[in-house]
C-alpha cells in the first residue's frame, strides 16, 4: 500500500504518515466561532479534507477531529455587543460554519468537539501540568485565580517555530503581566468573578485559555502521539508551539504530541494579506453569493497547500465585487460536469465483448491509466493538488475527444460499440480523481439547475422567462419556423444564455 508523504513543519522535511494498525488520527484546529467564516477558514478546512479523503481511499481507518472553539474572549465581547449569551452566539456561528464547510464539499469530521463540552477534560489536564511542576497559580487582587504555564520549564520550547526563548520579546502576541513569573508564560485558566461567564474549577470560577483547549480535545479523542495535526501557518506560533509545550510537559517521556504538523499557507486578497483594516476581508458567504461552492473549492485546489493563494477582486460599475479567479475555476467545473454528461451519452455497456480495440481507441485507455497514476502520485507527494487537477484536465480532454470521435464515426456501429470500453474507463477514472479532490459531488442536472439559478439571479433574470423562451424556440423548431427559432436563440445569447439541443430536448445554461 502506498503511504502519503507530508511536509512536517516540526522537522522541515517530507515524512511518511505514521500508521498504527491501519489507523490514522488527524486533528484540525477549527475556528473560533464569533463571526461567519472567512475565506482563509475555508482553506484551513479543505487541506485536512483532502488528506482524509486520500487516506480513506487507501483503506485506512481515519479518525478525523475538527474542533469548534466556542469559549473565547472574542466570543464574550461580541455577545455583550449583540445582547445575547456567549454560547448562544457561538452555537449559531458554529452552525453557520458547519453548513458552509459542508457546502464546500468538506467531509463531516468523525468528531467535532466543542470547548464548552470538554471543560472537565481541560481542568484535568491543567491539574496534571501543575502536578508536573510546569504551571503555577496566580492570586489576583480581585480574588480570582489564574493558572499559567511556565514556558522556561519546558526545555524544548520553540522547537516547532524555531524560536529561542531568550530572543522572544513582549509584544503583540505576548502579553505583559506583572503578576506572572515570566512575561512569556501563557494562561491555562483565566479566573472570573461569580457573575462572569465561566465554569467552576479547583482554582475558582473561570474559563480555559485558548491553547489548552486543543491539547485537551486532541488528547481525549486521539490520544497522545497521533498522526497529523493541521492548521494555518499563522497558528505555528504561539498556538501550536504552546500546544506542544503543555501536552508534552503533562506527559514527559511519552514522545511528541503529534507525529506530523501540517500547515497551510495564507489566502491573500489582491496581493495583500486579508485584513478588515485594509477593507479586503472576504467571507465565505461573500464568495457564495457570487460563485458556486464547487467553483470556490476548485480555486482553492489550484495552489499547493503550503503556498499562498491569491484571490483577486474586481468591482463592477454597480459596486458589486466579483472574483475573476473563482469565476475561471467555476468554468472548469462547468467543463467537468458537461464532460461527465457527454460520457453518459455513450453506448451503455453491452454483453458483447470487444477483444481488441481499434487503433484509434487504444491511446485513450493508456492515457487514462497514466493520468490516474499521475493524480494519485501527486497527492501522495505532499498533497500536490495542482498537479492532480492537471491530470484531471487531461482526462476531461481525452473524454471529449472520445465523444467527438464517436460522433465522427457514428455511422460505424461496431466502432460506436467499441467506444463504450474507453468511455466507461474514462468515466471511472474521472470519478476516482474527483473523489480524491472532493469534486463532482452532484449530478450534472443538479449542478446545472443550481448554477443557472444563481447566475440568473446575479444578472437579474427570471429562470421562468428563460425557460419560456427555450420552450417557444423548441415549438418553432418543431413547426419548422427556423427564422423564429434563430431569433429566439439570438435573444437568449444576448442574455448570456446558451442552448444545447439534445435528443431529449433543449438544455440551457448560463456561463460563469
Amino acid at each position: 500500500m502506498p503511504i502519503p508523504k507530508l511536509y512536517n513543519t516540526l522537522t522541515r522535511s517530507l515524512e511518511s504518515v505514521v500508521i498504527r494498525n491501519g489507523k490514522v488520527g488527524v486533528y484540525c484546529c477549527g475556528p473560533t466561532v464569533y463571526d461567519v467564516p472567512h475565506a482563509g477558514n475555508a482553506r484551513a478546512a479543505l487541506v485536512p479534507d483532502i488528506l482524509v479523503r486520500l487516506l480513506r481511499s487507501l483503506g485506512l481507518d481515519v479518525t478525523y477531529v475538527r474542533n469548534i472553539t466556542d469559549v473565547d474572549d472574542k466570543i464574550l465581547d461580541r455577545a455583550r455587543k449583540s445582547g445575547t449569551s456567549p454560547l448562544e452566539l457561538s452555537g449559531g456561528m458554529a452552525k453557520v460554519y458547519q453548513d458552509l464547510m459542508a457546502q464546500l464539499g468538506c467531509l463531516q469530521p468523525t468528531v467535532e468537539p466543542k470547548v464548552s463540552e470538554n471543560i472537565a477534560e481541560i481542568v484535568a489536564l491543567i491539574g496534571q501540568i501543575i502536578e508536573r511542576g510546569s504551571a503555577y497559580v496566580v492570586e489576583r487582587s480581585n480574588g480570582t485565580r489564574d493558572v499559567y504555564f511556565s514556558v522556561r520549564s519546558f526545555s524544548d520550547y520553540g522547537k516547532l517555530s524555531r524560536r529561542k526563548i531568550d530572543e522572544l520579546r513582549v509584544g503583540a502576541r505576548i502579553e505583559r503581566d506583572e503578576e506572572k513569573s515570566d512575561p512569556l508564560d501563557f494562561a491555562l485558566w483565566k479566573g472570573a468573578s461569580a457573575d462572569e461567564w465561566g465554569w467552576d474549577s479547583p482554582w475558582g470560577r473561570g474559563r480555559p485559555g485558548w491553547h489548552i483547549e486543543c491539547s485537551a480535545m486532541s488528547g481525549r479523542y486521539l490520544g497522545h502521539g497521533f498522526s497529523v495535526h493541521t492548521g494555518g501557518m499563522d497558528l505555528i506560533f504561539p498556538h501550536h508551539e504552546n500546544e506542544i509545550a503543555q501536552s508534552e510537559a503533562a506527559q514527559p517521556g511519552s514522545g511528541p504530541l503529534a507525529q506530523c504538523w501540517l500547515h497551510n499557507g495564507f489566502l491573500n486578497v489582491d496581493k495583500e494579506k486579508m485584513s478588515k483594516s485594509l477593507g479586503n476581508f472576504v467571507t465565505v458567504p461573500d464568495v457564495l453569493k457570487r460563485n458556486d461552492p464547487e467553483g470556490f473549492r476548485w480555486f482553492l485546489l489550484t495552489a499547493h497547500y503550503r503556498a499562498p493563494i491569491q484571490l483577486d477582486t474586481e468591482t463592477l460599475a454597480d459596486g458589486r465585487v466579483t472574483f475573476p479567479s473563482i469565476d475561471e475555476a467555476e468554468r472548469r467545473v462547468d467543463y467537468l460536469y458537461s464532460t461527465v454528461e457527454r460520457l453518459a451519452e455513450l453506448p451503455a455497456r453491452s454483453s458483447e465483448q470487444v477483444i481488441t480495440l481499434p487503433k484509434e481507441l487504444q491511446p485513450f485507455t493508456r492515457s487514462t491509466t497514466d493520468n490516474v497514476q499521475a493524480a494519485e502520485s501527486s497527492l501522495l507527494d505532499d498533497l500536490n493538488t495542482p498537479v492532480a487537477l492537471a491530470a484531471l484536465g487531461e482526462l476531461l480532454k481525452s473524454a471529449n475527444e472520445l465523444c467527438d470521435l464517436k460522433l465522427k464515426r457514428r455511422k460505424d456501429p461496431a466502432f460506436v460499440r467499441a467506444v463504450e470500453i474507453p468511455g466507461f474507463t474514462l468515466d471511472t477514472a474521472i470519478r476516482q480523481v474527483t473523489g480524491w479532490l472532493g469534486l463532482l459531488q452532484s449530478s450534472p442536472a443538479e449542478y446545472r439547475e443550481r448554477t443557472r439559478r444563481n447566475r440568473a439571479d446575479r444578472r437579474g433574470l427570471s429562470t421562468d422567462t428563460i425557460q419560456g423562451m427555450v420552450n417557444e424556440r423548441e415549438t418553432a423548431r418543431r413547426e419548422r419556423d427556423f427564422a423564429r427559432a434563430d431569433a429566439l436563440r439570438d435573444g437568449l445569447l444576448n442574455l448570456g444564455v446558451s442552448v444545447k439541443d439534445t435528443p431529449s430536448g433543449s438544455v440551457w445554461s448560463i456561463g460563469a
